[in-house]
């Protein structure tokens, strides 16, 4: 059996600072090496938290962490120094939802990429400049050699997320991590940075987790989907199967509440209710109190996740859905 890229197993995330809130709850999954995995759940389900995590980038005085990380053969929670810089962008690597407030405003796009490539590869400064400019190129940012002077605010925004795919990629990391990097930018331009992350990954063939709302998005991109909810990864598989044969209550209230143009003039279908408070989970499964399906079980014990190879579920009582003819 192959080794996975990535295995993390019961990871836990809790901040503890004036408030304490449990971010993550046992999180568990394996990525393959070139696969890309889709997280999908409402605001506030973990998602960027689970992202942050797997860089270490939560403040670690306030922030308590359990579980295991293994990313590339790295036991990234016990991490530290040096190992832990050259483990940021030499070997899991990020392209943040505002790359305006990512980049360093004072500094040009080119600076910074060539002190990455510098700092990881121990390249002179003509090499990382000569090979900051051809990742420019290759994620298609017309005038390369210009916008390699530019400062960030000179940029698009458009250009800005291609500039951010490039710092991120430039040190040749085997993961990326992708936090709803098209959120911030118009439907055309969402597209073509789809694309090219999806071309980009496959030259490659990183590994990548994806996160977003947008389900349309996932199912461009995503070879497998992951539903996160109240800090939980409560059902996985293959996008097929997720997309077209949910059986959580809960991932069949988000597919529901998918527009289309189909549904103009049609009321939105929601899932009732609001996520539970982080800082005071309830004793038994997180959705039960929006759940049509809850019983007595439901709001007394957290369910078992049943995995099955790539699949996972956590539901007491899943719901079948009957495959189309």
């Amino acid at each position: 059996m192959t080794t996975p890229l990535v295995s993390i197993q019961d990871l836990t995330v809790e901040f503890t600072g004036n408030r304490k809130a449990k971010a993550l709850n046992q999180v568990s999954f394996d990525l393959a090496q070139g696969e890309v995995l889709g997280l999908l759940g409402e605001s506030g389900s973990g998602k960027s938290v689970t992202l942050r995590t797997l860089l270490r980038l939560h403040p670690e005085r306030t922030t308590r962490m359990g579980g295991s990380i293994q990313v590339a053969g790295h036991d990234v929670l016990s991490l530290q120094g040096r190992a832990l810089d050259h483990y940021r962008g030499g070997v899991a690597s990020m392209v943040f939802q505002e790359p305006g407030l990512a980049f360093d405003p004072v500094y040009t796009i080119g600076q910074q990429m060539v002190e990455a490539i510098r700092a990881h590869d121990g390249v002179d400064n003509r090499t990382a400049h000569h090979q900051a400019l051809q990742m420019l190129e290759r994620v298609q940012i017309p005038q390369a050699r210009r916008r390699f002077d530019a400062y960030p605010h000179e940029l698009s925004g458009g250009m800005r997320q291609r500039a951010m795919i490039a710092l991120a990629l430039v040190c040749k990391p085997q993961l990326l991590l992708a936090d709803e990097p098209t959120t911030a930018l118009d439907a055309t331009v969402q597209i073509q940075i789809l694309l090219l992350l999806r071309e980009l990954q496959k030259e490659t063939g990183m590994s990548v987790i994806f996160v977003t709302h947008d389900i349309g998005a996932a199912v461009e991109v995503a070879d497998r989907i992951a539903v996160m909810y109240a800090g939980r990864i409560v059902e996985m598989g293959n996008v097929a199967q997720v997309v077209n044969q949910p059986q959580h209550p809960y991932t069949q209230g988000l597919l529901a509440s998918t527009v289309s143009a189909a549904d103009r003039g049609k009321p939105l279908p929601a899932v009732p209710g609001s996520p539970p408070d982080l800082s005071n989970l309830p004793p038994g499964c997180s959705f039960a109190g929006r759940c049509s399906q809850a019983s007595a079980q439901c709001v007394a014990q957290v369910p078992v996740t049943v995995r099955q190879g790539s699949s996972a579920l956590a539901c007491w009582h899943p719901v079948s859905v009957p495959q189309a003819a």
